[in-house]
């Protein structure tokens, strides 16, 4: 646990941001699929940019799927649906230049292997009820915020395209306070002062008191300072301001920069894919960790060989806050838990449509998802902690 007073950051992005768009489309093909499908084999990607969605990859099923009908809904249901936001799922084109897996990759997978090598890591902390870090909890919970009050239309200006950051001060690894929680979000030109180059200190007021300062509450003090809409305006936003692509927020996605990351993305792959499915074992076996006491923070790493079930590698450590060796948490994890991706498959029942609520807002820290359960915590105290 590092020692002084340090700040860490974290960024999260709303399910209207361009990259997080195509998540969200690459999911719902999943899902579609595995509706249908359980042992469909997906990794599909989605493109997208001004006026166009791409969706593409490598997909073997027995089934099919509506891929545009897919790809216009998830857009309609983020909230394009309006020019004005600059997108329509209505109207944008949707090309489809979906392929078949590798069968040189099937063989492998068909036995119960890897569908490719890597390494996957999980994080797990005592600083919020979700066992998440607190700077990137608190991002997600603004931005959840944010879409709540778009949605019910308390503050109709808002777009569906929006970003948040938050910045904790800690003290000997314990978070004190928020230092600066960043927040720009796509209006609409009615909150745009007389220059017409920014919104209005009242918009601003506004959006810190309904979305802001109920999220961070008690970790504000009369020092937090507060960047709304930070470049003055962002009226064109979403795909007409940028491109999207599936897979690049990857730190949003998982521990906000908090600890490693693995090699690989989540959206739009099937179970079969360590890459997915073993960050999420990652994230259980370091979060029954904390919750049975066994230490205050908990990182962990799983490596895979194509082809190969058993891990080729596993690796755990409570960054000097367990309460035992970490070679002995270690080596009780790896007697808990089953590690093969079958068996990850089968103990999360992986092979159902569970995946497009994953693309938006974060993988972990909701307890909506299995591998989110604590139901080896006890286990694990009980032979850690005698």
């Amino acid at each position: 646990m590092r020692k002084g007073r340090y700040f860490l950051t974290s960024e999260s992005v709303s399910e209207g941001h361009p990259d997080k768009v195509c998540d969200q489309i690459s999911d719902a093909v999943l899902d579609a699929i595995l509706s249908k499908d359980k042992n469909a084999r997906v990794a599909c990607e989605t493109y997208i940019t001004r006026g166009m969605v791409v969706v593409g990859g490598v997909i073997t099923t027995a089934t099919w799927a509506d891929i545009d009908g897919i790809a216009r809904k998830t857009i309609k249901d983020i909230g394009y649906t309006d020019p004005k936001y600059g997108f329509n799922g209505d109207t944008c084109a949707v090309i489809n230049v979906i392929g078949r897996q590798s069968p040189d990759i099937s063989q492998g997978v068909d036995t119960g292997g890897a569908g490719d090598q890597g390494f996957m890591v999980g994080y797990a902390c005592k600083e919020t009820p979700q066992y998440m870090p607190l700077p990137l909890q608190l991002a997600h919970e603004i931005l959840l915020r944010l879409a709540g009050l778009r949605k019910n239309k308390v503050l109709n200006y808002i777009g569906p395209d929006s970003k948040s950051q938050i910045t904790v001060e800690y003290r000997d690894g314990k978070p004190m306070r928020v230092d600066t929680a960043v927040l720009s979000t796509q209006h609409t030109e009615e909150i745009l002062d007389k220059t017409g180059k920014k919104i209005t200190d009242s918009s601003k007021r506004e959006l810190i008191e309904n979305a802001v300062l109920p999220v961070i509450g008690k970790w504000a003090d009369a020092k937090t300072k507060y960047l709304i809409n930070p470049t003055g305006k962002f009226v064109i936003g979403g795909p007409q301001s940028d491109t999207g692509m599936t897979g690049r927020k990857i730190i949003v996605d998982t521990y906000g920069g908090r600890c490693p990351h693995g090699g690989g993305a989540f959206s739009g792959k099937d179970a079969t894919k360590v890459d997915r499915s073993a960050a999420y074992m990652a994230r259980y076996i370091a979060k029954n960790v904390v919750a049975g006491g066994v230490a205050h923070e908990c990182t962990t790493q799983i490596a895979y060989a194509i082809g190969k079930a058993e891990p080729v590698g596993f690796y755990l450590e409570t960054n000097g806050t367990g309460k035992t060796h970490d070679d002995k948490i270690t080596d009780v994890c790896k007697k808990i838990f089953k590690m093969t991706p079958r068996a990850i498959i089968e103990q999360f029942g992986l092979r159902r449509p569970l995946y497009a609520k994953t693309a938006a807002y974060g993988h972990f820290g909701r307890d909506i998802f299995p591998w989110e359960k604590t139901d080896k915590a006890a286990l694990l105290a009980k032979m850690l902690l005698k």
